[in-house]
């Protein structure tokens, strides 16, 4: 590799970075009742991306990204998880802009219903939903969500289901929160990772840090594709655990503090020790930044795929490549979720969920597969070739 070969590629990236910083969102609006004191937001990010994709009908394109629902959110955040939501779609390879809605409203007040329902009337009545011709894909499950419940009150309000991913089954969606579709495309990532370097998951001991929904699947589907839990390490927990022979198929079914001593020995009160563990990857599903500059250099295993949304800061992407530890990053890893919304809006198929299960193993695990590529080739971080993949994808000769 000649070093002018990595400099031509950080130059790339780098007037990339300032093209897409400088974006403004297609859409940007602001919901507001006085009557429910109702305040709800819909911002779109990009559309163009679509272009030649099953959802340019109307000629203008779609964003699409989930609806958060919490108290004191703001059209600054929401704008910042369109953006987000832009670049995750993008990394994934879909003909698909970013979106976000939200909702600033308490899930657990008794007018929630009341306020949900509100704001899907008032959205609709904006004739922004990619239905009736516009640029927003609709809502879909988020942080305060209540599957099934947000689907369901949709679909009442709009008498059908189009305008909102994560529905049932029986209401012809893939219910991927339930299913936890974006951890086994974590799952496969850190699949993908140990093949390509000849290294086979059957056996293979694995950590978890945060088992939540996402690690929660990560956990069942890395154990099913062969590899041995040792560590996972969560607040409900107390800590960290070990778990000496694996984890039983029983207790994967019904982990919970009560009953995870029946197999496993705490062995700290931290929630990060599992990320420190001398095993063969690690996936980190907890929060954002979590890996520093200060603790990078204590993470001993050589390969990683992340679950939770950006939990390694870019100084400590470098540390890690540096060491020699190999990272999937989060918008390559863990876009199962956004790509079961897509196949909810354009599939035809009478099994969605199966649909939406085959297409995030494929494209993750080529998208996994381009990324070692493009690292091997250029000699950057993972982050940075994310990041290239990625703004590659949004900003076409023709939009950029």
């Amino acid at each position: 590799m000649s070093k002018s070969k990595q400099n031509i590629f950080l130059e790339e990236l780098k007037l990339l970075q300032e093209k897409f910083n400088v974006m403004e969102p297609a859409l940007e609006m602001t919901f507001k009742d006085p009557k429910s004191e109702l305040e709800g937001f819909v911002v779109v990010w990009n559309t163009f991306i679509a272009q030649n994709g099953p959802l340019f009908e109307n000629n203008k394109g779609c964003g699409k990204g989930g609806t958060r629902i919490k108290k004191d959110l703001s059209i600054s955040d929401v704008k910042r998880l369109a953006r987000a939501m832009a670049e995750k779609n993008a990394a994934a390879g879909l003909p698909l802009g970013g979106a976000k809605s939200g909702l600033n409203a308490d899930p657990e007040s008794p007018d929630y219903e009341e306020k949900w329902k509100c704001f899907v009337r008032m959205v609709k009545d904006s004739g922004i939903l990619y239905e009736d011709g516009g640029v927003f894909g609709g809502f879909g499950y988020d942080i305060g969500g209540k599957p099934p419940l947000n689907a369901l009150w949709t679909i009442e309000e709009l008498g059908s289901g189009r305008s909102f991913t994560g529905k049932p089954l029986d209401k012809g969606g893939t219910d991927y929160d339930k299913i936890g579709i974006a951890g086994l495309g974590v799952a496969e990532a850190g699949k993908t990772l140990l093949e390509e370097s000849n290294i086979s998951v059957k056996g293979l001991t694995f950590s978890v840090q945060g088992v939540g929904a996402m690690g929660g699947a990560v956990l069942k589907y890395f154990s099913e594709l062969g590899g041995e839990l040792q560590f996972i390490s969560d607040p409900k927990f107390g800590g960290t655990w070990f778990f000496e022979n694996g984890i039983s198929k029983e207790l994967i079914l019904h982990l919970t503090a009560d009953t995870i001593s029946s197999e496993a020995t705490k062995i700290s009160d931290s929630n990060e020790d599992a990320l420190y563990q001398d095993v063969g990857i690690i996936f980190p599903c907890a929060l954002e930044d979590t890996i520093t500059k200060e603790n990078a250099s204590k993470i001993q295993a050589k390969f990683m795929a992340e679950g939770a949304n950006n939990p390694t800061t870019n100084e400590a992407h470098k540390i890690l490549f540096s060491q020699g530890t190999m990272v999937v990053p989060d918008i390559i890893a863990n876009p199962g979720g956004i790509i079961a919304a897509f196949v909810e809006m354009t599939s035809d198929a009478d099994n969605k969920a199966e649909e939406a299960i085959i297409m995030t193993r494929k494209r993750v695990a080529d998208n996994v597969k381009k990324l070692l590529a493009l690292i091997a080739e250029v000699d950057v971080s993972p982050d940075q070739v994310a990041d290239y993949m990625t703004y590659k994808n949004i900003l076409t000769d023709e939009n950029a």
